[in-house]
């Protein structure tokens, strides 16, 4: 969607090389590299991004809360991340850990919240207790932060 929408310079991370292989496949990055998010550092300098995603990751089990300074590490003064995660029974826990770092973040000054959307049919639930309601379907939320500094918004 990013590309059909004029947006060409993509680059990508991922821990596992095979999705590296199958995100080279489709011939829309024009960089990607290896990287375990929340681990290492992300393999860019400072302030080199105008817009930083985290999509499918930040879940229970896989790249931690922790990260977020990292994010923004990369993102330039002004520039947009753009988070997600899901909102099913398993990963609660993750998800108040996360949203307390978020909020920790904007409070310090550090970026200011855009966005943040509950989305009710976010993926295929894998099992019944995991289903949002019985819809078969588990929701998620979709944040979006810009860095700072930038003017406060008037309300």
């Amino acid at each position: 969607q990013l590309h059909r929408r004029g947006f060409r310079c993509l680059h990508g991370v991922d821990g596992s090389a095979g999705m590296l292989e199958r995100a080279r496949s489709t011939g829309l990055y024009r960089e990607l590299r290896q990287c375990v998010l929340g681990r290492e550092p992300l393999p860019a300098p400072a302030e080199h991004y105008d817009a930083v995603t985290v999509v499918g990751a930040l879940g229970e089990g896989q790249v931690p809360s922790t990260v977020l300074p990292e994010l923004l590490r990369v993102t330039k003064p002004g520039g947009f991340l753009c988070l997600t995660t899901r909102s099913n029974p398993s990963n609660l826990r993750y998800k108040g850990e996360l949203e307390a770092a978020l909020g920790q973040l904007e409070k310090s000054g550090a970026w200011q919240k855009l966005l943040a959307q509950e989305v009710e049919h976010w993926e295929r639930a894998t099992s019944e207790e995991e289903s949002t309601q019985g819809t078969g379907y588990i929701s998620g939320v979709v944040y979006l932060y810009q860095k700072c500094p930038v003017p406060p918004l008037e309300d």
